[in-house]
């Protein structure tokens, strides 16, 4: 018995797994997930995103999420905007992409400007600078743990997990305890991580 053949549609698809999970339903959809998901940024952005899009909404894998994170923190500009601007791209081509951007600075943007005004004031108030350095520490706690979540992912990385964590530990040192400058980081370890990775996935 012939055993069938994938479509053609199926081969050429960017993300062949695509059409069998979630996804947005419509620009709206981006504009007003991407609201949500922005209004609950205080501080530990990074985690909110893995959740709302990983966890909740399961338009991305841990894989994905990783390797679209990283395009995001190499593009200049904050890294959420960039990766709601690709991922609205993805689904929706521009129209995806200005939804996804909208959402994430229309009504954040209003409420910043209100905590602003509000925040002159009360700024000298020990009650409130008691308050952020809180909030500091809870944010540091959201990162390492989404940090921790996605460490399953190396698993799958083209380097593998030992030399994922080498260059994890590598970029640590060079960020918290050398202080060299993000750019320079980017430069030499990220151009090194690249090159490991192309040379293994090269045919």
């Amino acid at each position: 018995m012939p055993v069938p053949l994938p479509s053609t549609a199926a081969l050429e698809a960017p993300f062949p797994c695509i059409g069998e999970r979630p996804r947005p339903r419509n620009p709206a959809d981006l504009f007003w997930s991407f609201t949500w998901l922005a209004l609950q940024g205080f501080g530990g952005v990074m985690a909110v995103v893995q959740r709302e899009l990983v966890e909740h909404k399961r338009w991305m894998t841990n894989e994905e999420f990783i390797e679209e994170w990283a395009v995001a923190q190499v593009m200049p500009g904050p890294n959420v905007v960039n990766l709601s601007i690709m991922i609205g791209d993805r689904y929706f081509g521009l129209r995806g992409a200005m939804a996804a951007l909208a959402g994430m600075v229309t009504f954040p943007l209003a409420l910043v400007l209100a905590i602003a005004v509000l925040y002159a004031q009360w700024a000298t108030h020990p009650a409130v600078a008691g308050a952020l350095r809180g909030m500091g520490a809870v944010a540091a706690g959201l990162i390492a743990g989404t940090g921790l979540k996605l460490l399953s992912a190396l698993r799958l990385h083209p380097l593998g997990p030992l030399q994922s964590a080498a260059f994890a530990a590598a970029t640590f040192a060079a960020m918290a305890l050398l202080r060299v400058p993000l750019p320079w980081v980017l430069l030499g370890l990220g151009s090194a991580a690249c090159a490991l990775s192309w040379r293994k996935l090269a045919p």
